[in-house]
């Protein structure tokens, strides 16, 4: 009968860098909060939105704890965000064309 053993260590992140990313995840919160009261035009969704990929990068990073993941999971990962990007920029590009075309409300 054969045995397998597979490791089940699992990488121990020190509290301050969970701190870090804390302040900087409220720092990216208030830059959210501040953009929403410029008037940008059209660029206010983007700039919105630029800044929860971010948001979104770092809580892959650190609070998956991707950083220290295998080749694997990293590549369903990045496929999964580069599928969220996609379906974005579609309902951007949606959103933007609104009004437009001529003979639309």
């Amino acid at each position: 009968m054969t045995t397998e053993q597979h490791s089940t260590t699992h990488h121990v992140m020190p509290v301050r860098t969970y701190l870090i990313v804390f302040a900087l995840l409220m720092v990216l919160l208030a830059a959210t909060i501040g953009v929403a009261f410029l008037h940008l035009g059209p660029f206010n969704r983007i700039v919105a939105l630029t800044i929860a990929l971010a948001k979104a990068g770092l809580i892959m990073t650190y609070f998956m704890h991707l950083r220290y993941s295998s080749k694997l999971a990293l590549v369903f990962a990045g496929m999964g965000f580069f599928w969220l990007v996609i379906m974005l920029l579609i309902g951007m590009g949606d959103y933007i064309a609104r009004g437009t075309i001529p003979g639309t409300f």
